[in-house]
């Protein structure tokens, strides 16, 4: 019986794929996607599947499953004055480095705390959370060129980052992420704090400095209150993290009353949270199979036996009801595999 993707979502939802190669090493990595390129064969990188909706007819193609390991740093307790040059192997564990940076007293991603995923998917989203994203301490990342099939390094100011993109987001599929490498300051302080709710959780003003360490433990308290921390016995965490994007319009287009912040080109991010509650979608809303979170209206949930198409069903929902109150229309997330909005 092939290996169904659900069993490697956080979602929890996708049928089996046609193939399946577990690559452990860079080269394995590398010479898995050459030979399935090579042969023609649809190709699918599979990292934590914390960002992948996939169908429930699974993938007609070869799944490579990304489980390098390796971090090594230049970082030396007497140039703690100093940076820390952090490279990190694609398929580590996302908050498992957080952590590691923390005890080691390495600042700049302790916000990013309690985000599911791989290492190497962390730039291709610019992930982000709490003030802080992922881009603003990464010096390179090191890929595999499909297209030119050769191994490329892209320093920070070529990535193209963006709010929640990247150049490897918007060419999706031709680089396969190897490692990359992150600029930390050392110091048990974190990063200024930017987030209005971090700062009011840490009793500290927005742009001032908390231990790294506590900032960790309340970005953590405050991710599991909303549901944003993986947990098996919790069907509120079955989720991709947040479905839809804050919407980025022009400022006349931002409903009276909901939250707006002012972007460097003029137009206005607003909330997406926002916008699926003032449109009449509650916590809870939706079946007992596929339902928002209890805990937050921008997770969709699997909420035990639900299908990828169910799923997509509430988020059509949410997505055409929100446009139709409001004349905005939310953007998911997620990279959907085989199926579509």
């Amino acid at each position: 019986m092939p290996d169904r993707l659900a069993a490697h979502t956080t979602l929890r939802l996708g049928g089996p794929a046609d193939r399946w190669v577990r690559a452990t090493t860079e080269a394995e990595l590398v010479d898995a996607v050459r030979t399935a390129d090579a042969a023609g064969e649809p190709v699918l990188v599979l990292g934590g599947g914390s960002n992948l909706v996939v169908a429930d007819d699974g993938f007609r193609g070869t799944v490579v499953e990304v489980a390098t390991q390796g971090v090594a740093t230049d970082a030396t307790d007497e140039a703690a004055c100093g940076g820390a040059t952090v490279t990190v192997a694609a398929g580590e564990t996302w908050d498992d480095l957080v952590d590691l940076a923390v005890q080691r007293e390495w600042s700049g991603v302790e916000a990013l705390s309690g985000i599911p995923g791989s290492v190497g998917a962390t730039p291709i989203q610019n992930v982000g959370a709490y003030g802080q994203e992922v881009s603003q301490t990464v010096a390179s990342v090191r890929v595999w060129d499909r297209t030119l099939r050769g191994v490329r390094t892209f320093a920070n100011a070529d990535c193209r980052f963006g709010y929640r993109t990247s150049r490897f987001k918007a060419d999706l599929g031709r680089h396969v992420v190897l490692s990359v490498t992150f600029q930390l300051r050392q110091g048990s302080l974190g990063a200024p704090v930017a987030y209005a709710e971090l700062a009011r959780a840490l009793g500290v003003e927005v742009g001032q400095r908390a231990p790294a360490a506590e900032v960790r433990r309340a970005v953590l308290g405050l991710r599991r209150g909303k549901g944003m921390v993986l947990d098996a016995d919790d069907h509120d965490t079955w989720s991709a993290g947040s479905f839809f994007t804050n919407p980025v319009v022009a400022p006349e287009a931002v409903p009276t009353g909901a939250p707006a912040w002012p972007q460097p080109d003029g137009q206005v991010k607003t909330s997406a949270a926002w916008l699926i509650e003032h449109a009449g979608f509650a916590k809870g809303h939706g079946t007992d199979r596929a339902a928002l979170s209890g805990k937050h209206t921008l997770a969709l949930t699997n909420r035990g036996g639900a299908t990828t198409e169910e799923l997509l069903a509430l988020a059509r929902e949410v997505r055409d009801g929100v446009e139709a109150r409001f004349g905005i229309r939310l953007v998911n997330e997620p990279v959907l595999v085989g199926c579509s909005l």
